[in-house]
């Protein structure tokens, strides 16, 4: 079984569209479409879909009546798909996994999906953030301003996050987790994007997918390969591959 996936959109083109990118997606099944909000309210009750792609403006119930009506508690993990943007500070307050403008192309839609997938597998992970740097903190002599916190929205709140805090980051297709204890954190960035403006006497890449925070590595295994097993102090392991190695044992004076 997939994640029951629910489509919500007045335009037909638009439901088709959505439709035939979904059908490549292996781990998706698609239990219905609707052209209403009406509709919409009736089929989330009764499919009970885990995902719902929903449009705001409709010409009965807009998108965030249907949420209203459905109730925010019960509602499915929703990715917004609209072709105005000015209703994405509204959107973020009933915390969707995504925001999707129209027209967008297939990458932007499967990083939108991934999100959705990252929300399913772990309901405590905090969607909408955005970055705040803070120019001079980290920042050495003859270097650019260097990212010491980000700002995070949640339920309302803005919860600013040291980089200090952060273990590890991984890429997520358009966006990168930020994990934290036990807690992780999306925030619409790439990881290529994100490491220019990090610490680099904090954080190293050890993986093309993959950033550590070089203060919570506690061991490293040899594994197959040349790569090396990286193991936090929590118990978290990580992979630093062949090409990634000499940042590591850079930092740390290990001869890898």
């Amino acid at each position: 079984m997939g994640i029951r996936t629910l489509i919500v959109d007045d335009e037909p083109f638009a439901r088709v569209r959505l439709r035939e990118l979904l059908n490549k997606e292996s781990d998706i099944e698609n239990v219905g479409e609707c052209s209403c909000g009406r509709e919409a309210v009736q089929a989330i009750r009764e499919l009970r879909p885990e995902l719902v792609f929903l449009d705001i403006q409709m010409p009965d119930f807009d998108g965030f009546e249907v949420i209203r009506a459905v109730g925010v508690e019960v509602m499915p993990v929703i990715i917004f798909v609209t072709a105005y943007d000015e209703y994405a500070l509204q959107a973020y307050g009933v915390h969707p996994a995504d925001y999707l403008l129209k027209p967008f192309d297939r990458a932007r839609f499967q990083g939108a999906l991934e999100h959705a997938r990252m929300h399913l597998r772990n309901p405590a992970t905090e969607a909408g953030g955005d970055l705040m740097a803070s120019p001079g903190i980290n920042g050495g002599a003859g270097e650019g301003p260097r990212l010491d916190r980000f700002a995070i929205r949640s339920n309302g709140r803005v919860i600013l996050l040291r980089a200090e805090e952060i273990d590890w980051m991984e890429s997520a297709g358009n966006y990168v987790s930020l994990h934290a204890g036990k807690k992780s954190h999306l925030i619409r960035e790439t990881l290529s994007g994100l490491e220019g403006r990090l610490d680099p006497r904090r954080f190293v890449r050890i993986h093309r997918c993959t950033i550590v925070n070089i203060d919570r590595v506690q061991e490293l295994q040899t594994y197959f390969h040349g790569e090396y097993k990286v193991i936090l102090q929590d118990g978290t392991q990580l992979t630093l591959s062949r090409n990634y190695r000499e940042n590591l044992g850079t930092l740390t004076g290990a001869a890898l």
